[in-house]
């Protein structure tokens, strides 16, 4: 069951690699902050995508959040499609491995996400923990 919303971030991709031509396949980086469960944050994450069979595209990645006062590390998957006139949107969930000081509670938490990207290489994501 999704409880409450924790998190919500904003930034830009900020490297993209294309990793296979044959799918294709490809590695983007991105840059955020934000706010989770009320602290600020600075958030890095890498991805690879693919588009599969049917149109849509899965991908996996890992990523940190850091606080002054701590940090959760985060490993993901998803599916989603890629948005006509550039950018993608994706829906998934993140399991965090790893959390200290004021994160500390996220440690063995699901997340559900939404994370959509534009033509512009804008990044806006919402996080809800899975109960």
């Amino acid at each position: 069951m999704l409880g409450d919303q924790i998190g919500e971030e904003t930034g830009k991709v900020t490297g993209f690699r294309v990793l296979d031509a044959a799918g294709p396949r490809a590695e983007i980086s991105i840059r955020t902050q934000g706010k989770i469960l009320g602290h600020d944050y600075q958030g890095r994450a890498t991805y690879s995508s693919q588009i599969q069979p049917g149109g849509f595209v899965f991908g996996e990645g890992q990523g940190v959040y850091m606080t002054g006062e701590g940090m959760a590390v985060w490993k993901g998957q998803g599916t989603g499609k890629l948005n006509p006139g550039g950018g993608a949107s994706y829906r998934g969930t993140i399991h965090f491995v790893t959390a200290t000081g004021n994160l500390a509670k996220l440690a063995g938490t699901v997340g559900a996400f939404e994370h959509n990207t534009d033509a512009n290489d804008n990044v806006v994501s919402k996080l809800w923990e899975w109960k």
